[in-house]
């Protein structure tokens, strides 16, 4: 029980940015901005602004870094989700992942998602790459390893995985972690890669829930 208050302490402290995390620094940058520049206030419990104050305050801090990017330069166009688009570029380790957070009422709430994927699943940690318009739509672009699955994933295997890690199953492929208030949802074998026996999680739906802050 120690253990996850510890756990719980550091994770409330990334989510609201007084700890700093090498992998995630591009994405707390833009979350801090989000919360300095909408009329939250700064505040990371309690009402959050709606989704159009926070697209006008990340179009800001695009202009401001030069984060606007063209669709063109990301590659090849791989595949797409409900949630995002991905595309390769030849000679890159990494791909690039067009999010339009559709699974998310607040832009604030897909980037705790992103920053608590970088704790949990470091190997498949994503990073900020930027901005871009896709039909009509306002969407960020994170970077992400590219992991080549050599043999089918056992969602058994990966239940365990997260049994192990304190996460309890609900149904499906959707888990909740009780001590964390952390919810973990659609981990079908698609979003976790197996490679040589070793799971890499790398397209990870997480919701905080209100017991995360108590």
């Amino acid at each position: 029980m120690d253990d996850f208050k510890s756990l719980k302490s550091e994770l409330q402290d990334i989510i609201k940015g007084k700890s700093k995390s090498g992998q995630s620094h591009s994405i707390q940058a833009a979350k801090a901005y989000l919360r300095n520049h909408t009329q939250s206030g700064g505040k990371t419990e309690g009402p959050k602004p709606d989704r159009a104050e926070e697209e006008r305050a990340l179009k800001e801090f695009a202009e401001q870094n030069s984060l606007f990017l063209n669709k063109n330069d990301l590659g090849e166009f791989i595949t797409s989700g409900a949630e995002q688009k991905v595309y390769y570029k030849d000679g890159d380790t990494f791909l690039y992942k067009v999010a339009d957070g559709v699974f998310y009422i607040n832009w604030s709430d897909y980037y705790d998602n992103l920053l608590l994927h970088n704790y949990f699943f470091p190997d498949t940690s994503y990073s900020l790459a930027g901005f871009l318009e896709d039909e009509g739509k306002f969407c960020v672009v994170v970077k992400q390893s590219f992991v080549l699955h050599t043999e089918n994933t056992s969602l058994e295997t990966v239940r365990n995985h997260l049994l192990s890690n304190g996460f309890i199953h609900k149904r499906n492929n959707d888990y909740y972690h009780l001590y964390l208030g952390i919810i973990l949802e659609d981990l079908h074998d698609e979003k976790v890669l197996t490679n040589n026996g070793v799971l890499f999680f790398v397209d990870t739906v997480f919701y905080i829930t209100d017991d995360f802050y108590k």
